[in-house]
């Protein structure tokens, strides 16, 4: 008899018309324990899944109940939805008090209730089918008994608190990490501890707190370090075999001061009738077999993710800071993707091959900067052999970026914050992180590679993972454009909705009082990018086709891409099946993505916090970034951070929020607040309890 699979089971669950015991289950297949066993197991794991449910003695397909399997996502304000499991289906609202034992991030099965509340269907949760979080952080509160303190959740979603038993005088404040084990009360659980953190003052504890929170993997199974081990030092000379050898060519790394990991390299020639631009990528995909121990982790992480402190990579370091990293003067591995560009900067031949180089400098983007657009004349000395070739590389992406312009590719004049400690002197402070021409010749370069690569691999109908970023919605841009009707940009508003259309609104409003709220409004109407095997275009790049290709040591997307590339160098059939399993990596990568963004939002937030804790009291200018009926958000200047002005903190007159004009009137004085506006605020308090900045107006 053949082994027995999930889906034998799942078919006999299908076909039935009522639940079923196990022992109608084992009657199917006969008396032996070793089927039983088997059978036994399946159920368990079934159930695990999500995809049968116990009811009494007998178990249900949850797929025939009336009800909605999905992860419950819970707002800081207490209320939650369930995003189903099937897509076509409504989020549905939940209040705290149908939540049951959920939690957020748990998956769930959800009754829908006869009434609704707004655009969504009402729900109670009446099963937890998975419980997200194994570990959580929290903050000590207070001993409450000989032994046992009180433990406060510092995800404000988790609205309960923890008794934790421990040997050591957990002193307030301090932040543990601990096991949530069953529930005592309503909203009262026990604990086990299993690390103590330390003081909540400080960066490195944050760091920590936001990866346990957000169950991002900092240890590597030892199957996957021993892999790691297992490979060479350096490439071989069997490693070169069916490369071209392009390791006389000046390629050079340009990157940040602190990268660690290269996984691009750039070199280019000036000709007669154009530019010969080469983009070196590194070739991950040749030492990470598909199905292998270092694959599937990489695939479980999805990405790199980065702190201010540390990264916790996708691959090994032996990977991520060695065997694939462009460093400079040994040989490298890589992917190349040639393209040849006429003068005016339009691609007219592309080809794509693998090869080996060595860099010849890792350059920093300051250096760049200060060598190119300074004219420096040290650093331009100590680059000399490559000054030739940066100036030809700077010409060339002055062009593409015209070109990308004149196509109507959005570019948002927003400053990145970014956090900055000094360990000698204990400061820590957030501020806008520098931007040269020098990252815009990578990110043009990057781009052109992206758009070729994926040009390519749709010509030979090979199924990859598009970077698609939807349209935005209309009703977000309707709002935006009702907005501007009352301002001086009212005959300024564009008919249409076109990439270029929109970037020729942020022109129009740039250098003007209004260029902040345009901006932050305009980024806000837009859809997150994500990956799909489906090509809905790259609104954002007005970009008809693009893909992920030039960061396969930190984004488990472009090994997929490489991979592909690969196949299609090799005129490989493509598979018609492998279209739906591409839908769902795209999926689950994207979810990856969205996961270490939040991850960094919130370490970002955290770090703002402790940078102003000691500066309560003093005063700051900034402009109101966000309004909502209890107040307004004000984005300081001095420091990138953000913090709350309440209404009732405006002590001088009652003021009416006006939603559709995105401004706050006095009833009394007429005094206006509005977004992107100028104010000067008093910090009141900075909590890392509630992760609150609150300000009141000077």
């Amino acid at each position: 008899m053949k082994k027995i699979k999930h889906q034998d089971i799942l078919k006999i669950f299908k076909h039935a018309d009522k639940p079923l015991t196990p022992k109608e289950i084992y009657s199917l297949f006969g008396k032996k324990k070793s089927i039983q066993k088997r059978i036994k197991h399946i159920l368990k794991e079934l159930e695990q899944a999500g995809k049968i449910i116990a009811t009494g003695k007998a178990f249900c397909l949850v797929n025939k109940l009336p009800v909605v399997k999905g992860i419950l996502e819970v707002q800081k304000s207490g209320i939650g939805f369930v995003l189903p499991e099937d897509k076509r289906r409504k989020d549905i609202f939940v209040l705290p008090e149908n939540f049951e034992d959920a939690w957020h991030g748990d998956t769930v099965l959800v009754a829908i209730l006869p009434k609704s509340r707004g655009k969504n269907p009402e729900g109670r949760i009446v099963r937890v089918l998975k419980k997200e979080l194994k570990q959580l952080v929290g903050r000590v509160k207070r001993k409450v008994g000989k032994n046992t303190f009180l433990i406060q959740p510092t995800d404000l979603r988790l609205k309960f608190c923890i008794l934790v038993e421990s040997e050591i005088d957990l002193k307030p404040q301090t932040l543990i990490n601990l096991k949530p084990t069953h529930k005592l009360e309503p909203f009262l659980w026990h604990g086990e501890l299993i690390e103590i953190l330390g003081t909540e003052n400080s960066l490195e504890v944050q760091e920590k707190l936001v990866k346990i929170n957000h169950q991002i993997p900092t240890k590597f199974p030892q199957k996957v370090l021993e892999e790691a081990a297992n490979l060479p030092m350096h490439p071989t000379d069997k490693d070169f075999k069916n490369r071209k050898n392009l390791t006389h060519l000046s390629f050079v790394t340009i990157d940040g001061a602190k990268a660690k990991d290269f996984d691009d390299a750039i070199y280019i020639e000036k000709k007669d009738n154009g530019y010969i631009l080469y983009v070196a990528i590194a070739d991950v995909s040749h030492y990470v077999d598909f199905g292998s121990s270092l694959d599937k982790q990489a695939l479980e992480r999805g990405n790199s993710y980065y702190f201010p402190l540390s990264v916790e990579p996708m691959f090994p370091k032996e990977l991520s800071n060695g065997l694939c990293s462009l460093n400079p003067n040994v040989n490298r591995l890589v992917i190349v993707a040639e393209m040849k560009f006429s003068t005016s900067g339009k691609r007219i031949k592309e080809k794509f091959y693998p090869a080996v180089i060595q860099s010849k400098f890792r350059l920093t983007y300051s250096q760049v900067h200060l060598a190119i657009e300074k004219q420096d004349p040290e650093e331009q000395k100590s680059i000399k052999p490559i000054l030739p070739m940066l100036q030809t590389a700077y010409d060339l992406a002055k062009i593409l970026n015209q070109n990308r312009s004149a196509r109507g590719s959005i570019d948002f004049d927003l400053p990145e914050p970014e956090i900055l400690f000094n360990f000698q002197e204990d400061i820590l402070e957030i501020k806008p992180r520098l931007r040269y021409f020098s990252h815009q010749v990578i990110e043009e370069f990057m781009i052109a590679a992206n758009e070729a690569v994926a040009e390519f691999l749709e010509e030979k109908a090979m199924p990859f993972l598009y970077r698609v970023h939807p349209a935005p919605k209309e009703e977000k841009l309707e709002n935006l454009f009702k907005l501007l009707k009352s301002t001086k940009l009212a005959t300024k508003i564009p008919k249409d909705t076109s990439p270029k259309d929109l970037q020729t609104l942020l022109k129009q409003a740039q250098n003007t009082n209004l260029a902040f709220l345009v901006n932050r409004l305009l980024l806000r109407s837009m859809m997150q990018a994500k990956y799909s095997p489906i090509n809905e275009g790259h609104f954002g790049l007005a970009s008809m086709s693009y893909c992920h290709f030039t960061s396969p040591i930190r984004r488990y997307a472009d090994l997929v891409v490489h991979r592909a590339l690969k196949k299609a160098l090799q005129n490989e059939y493509p598979r018609k099946k492998k279209i739906n399993k591409l839908k769902k990596l795209g999926e689950k990568l994207s979810l990856l993505e969205r996961k270490a963004m939040e991850a960094e939002r919130e370490i970002l937030k955290r770090a703002s916090v402790l940078a102003l804790k000691n500066k309560v009291g003093e005063e700051f200018t900034g402009v109101i970034s966000s309004l909502c009926d209890f107040g307004f958000w004000v984005e300081l200047e001095e420091i990138m951070a953000e913090g709350l002005v309440r209404f009732s903190s405006l002590t001088d007159d009652y003021y009416t929020f006006l939603p559709e004009r995105q401004e706050l009137l006095g009833k009394r004085t007429g005094k206006r607040y509005t977004l992107g506006q100028k104010v000067k605020v008093r910090l009141e308090k900075a909590s890392l309890e509630t992760l609150q900045l609150d300000f009141t107006i000077c």
